[in-house]
């Protein structure tokens, strides 16, 4: 029996500097795409994949995101006595009901691995989600409730993938593939960041994945991988061979916000997705063409 994904995990504990000095005062996950921070897009997602639990790894200085997705009674009243209803409305449905919010602290930047062993104590022996902000994805549904979907049929580990040009496979967890249906792909292991000879495809991961609680016993070990840190590649890769593990190509754009043209690009494609900018954005943007 396939146990269902409740819990979702969001490692922020990043310091963004690629974004210095926007981020000096202000968590890079703040950052907004169009009129939402990309961390709403990311709950937004968990939450239309059915994600019930919001777990927030988070490092100093990162309270804006605390704050976010809780209430603002000065904002709130302010909004009610002048009569902006519609916006009020908005606000309050960013913030997840009591309870399914909880914060653990990363405090040290050990890697992505480590992030998510921050959170094992509230993910205890459940499946769970990971999603990374600065993957942003246009997608109808989600590329989480694709993912969701396809879980029922595999189990195990999933991860969205796409393939990436080969001279770029240094920069991502690469999947090592048996089989290839064009949807999803089974593979006999991971590689974090291989050099172009070396890589056995060009099948990446993004930040998408619905994970076994096996992993936090591999994560256990603290074994640094690549660039010194603590690779959540790594430790799935280990768990090869006692859990499936499969790559899932999902059908939408990811645009990648953790770098400056990647960040421009979201705020293009999202604007030009929304019926009430698109016009205005193509008028716009002819005079620059």
């Amino acid at each position: 029996m396939i146990k269902p994904v409740r819990k979702a995990v969001f490692p922020v504990a990043g310091q963004g500097t690629r974004f210095l000095p926007a981020t000096k005062a202000m968590p890079k996950e703040m950052l907004p795409v169009v009129d939402k921070p990309l961390i709403q897009y990311a709950v937004d997602e968990a939450r239309e994949a059915g994600i019930e639990e919001f777990i927030f790894v988070t490092g100093r200085a990162k309270s804006a995101i605390e704050d976010h997705f809780d209430h603002s009674y000065e904002l709130e009243h302010s909004l009610e006595e002048r009569g902006k209803d519609d916006i009020l409305a908005t606000i309050r449905e960013i913030i997840p009901a009591a309870g399914q919010v909880s914060y653990t602290r990363q405090q040290k930047p050990l890697g992505l691995g480590h992030a998510v062993w921050c959170a094992r104590y509230h993910i205890h022996d459940e499946p769970f989600a990971v999603l990374l902000a600065d993957d942003l994805i246009l997608a109808k549904p989600g590329c989480l409730k694709q993912m969701m979907e396809t879980y029922q049929e595999t189990g195990g580990n999933l991860v969205a993938v796409e393939d990436v040009p080969k001279e770029h496979t240094d920069r991502y967890g690469i999947l090592d593939v048996v089989e290839d249906n064009g949807k999803i792909a089974r593979a006999q292991g991971l590689v974090e960041k291989p050099n172009p000879a070396d890589a056995p495809s060009t099948l990446s991961i993004i930040g998408r994945y619905i994970l076994q609680p096996q992993v936090f016993e591999q994560l256990d070990r603290q074994e640094k991988g690549a660039g010194g840190e603590i690779q959540l590649t790594d430790a799935m890769a280990r768990t090869i061979g006692d859990v499936p593990f499969h790559g899932f190509r999902f059908e939408g754009n990811r645009y990648d916000c953790g770098n400056r043209l990647g960040f421009l690009e979201a705020n293009l494609a999202f604007s030009l997705d929304r019926d009430d900018m698109r016009d205005g954005v193509v008028e716009m943007l002819k005079k620059y063409s």
